[in-house]
């Protein structure tokens, strides 16, 4: 099963969310070394993005030479939403998605994100307005409602396609159950049949199983993983193997897991600067020593140290767990 966006091939039909302060470009290019079909970008502010102030654009670098990327635009004014899109188009994307899913406060108390639901008519100018600024494919992300009693993603779906989105990815709960409780993606087969569109399932979709249930439940045409790959950047290609038959990823053990990891922390450090990198990396490393079952004390010295030599020096003893499991 696969799909074409503009000059994007959907092969295997699987991407990765974007995670605000996760979804950077270290990560992205982590994942992607091991195998995915749609790279999206942390969430951007659309009047931040244009206005160029401090950090936007680094999490919004592209690399205009880097297939299956998307651009993930915030908005919630017409002119900002469609300046900010030429403006990425410009630099490189190769598609802009739209945010009408993220539910934090800060964002749906400035009528962005899922905060939109409560409004499809804007929102569909928002729409409207991106589509007509770019060439580009443009795609949705929203959820199945603001709430129990909203339950519109159906029909914001398919009056977006009908303005020319060309795919919609659906997270199975409304906003205000932020993550709580379970996605509901049997829901999302009312999105699918509600438009002609490839549908992406998202929510909940943290292995092969869950991927399988999710795509059988929703009728949809791939899914898309988010907090499952936290940890675990191989999962997307792992996924894809035994639903598609794409090759199967390495998933590095014992000292390739510690090399891995390591080099996935220098690329943070190049990428943010030392300061700003060492704060950024520990949710990652974290993760990692998650994955590595690693004791309270180590792990606590691990996301203690401000000295990047350090933490490097403390990895092997730190994901030494994994190793041994590994050699068992």
């Amino acid at each position: 099963m696969s799909f074409t966006l503009g000059t994007t091939s959907m092969s295997p039909p699987i991407a990765l969310a974007p995670m605000a302060g996760i979804t950077d470009r270290p990560f992205r290019d982590l994942v992607r070394s091991f195998g995915a079909g749609l790279m999206v970008s942390e969430m951007v502010a659309s009047q931040e993005m244009v206005q160029a102030k401090p950090g936007v654009r680094e999490r919004a670098e592209l690399s205009a030479d880097v297939e299956n990327t998307a651009v993930q635009l915030a908005g919630r004014e017409e002119y900002w939403i469609a300046e900010a899109a030429k403006q990425v188009a410009g630099q490189g994307a190769r598609i802009i998605d739209i945010n009408m899913g993220c539910p934090a406060k800060k964002v749906t108390n400035g009528y962005s994100g899922s905060a939109l639901l409560k409004t499809p008519d804007h929102a569909l100018r928002l729409i409207e307005a991106v589509v007509g600024a770019v060439d580009v494919p443009v795609t949705l992300k929203t959820r199945l409602g603001w709430d129990d009693t909203c339950l519109n993603a159906p029909d914001v779906a398919r009056r977006a396609a009908e303005a020319g989105v060309q795919m919609v990815t659906i997270h199975g709960r409304t906003r205000c159950q932020f993550y709580k409780g379970s996605a509901d993606w049997a829901a999302i087969r009312a999105v699918k049949d509600a438009v002609t569109v490839p549908v992406l399932a998202n929510g909940d979709i943290v292995d092969t199983a869950a991927a399988r249930q999710a795509l059988e439940l929703s009728g949809a045409d791939g899914v898309m993983i988010g907090r499952g790959a936290e940890g675990k950047p191989w999962l997307l290609a792992e996924v894809s193997h035994h639903l598609w038959g794409t090759p199967a990823p390495e998933i590095p053990a014992g000292d390739a897991f510690i090399q891995m990891v390591s080099e996935h922390y220098r690329a943070m450090l190049d990428f943010y600067g030392q300061d700003l990198g060492v704060r950024v990396a520990r949710k990652h490393l974290g993760w990692y020593m998650d994955e590595a079952g690693t004791g309270p004390t180590m792990r606590r010295a691990v996301l203690t140290q401000k000295d990047p030599a350090e933490v490097l020096a403390l990895l092997p003893d730190a994901l030494s767990a994994q190793s041994a499991e590994a050699a068992a």
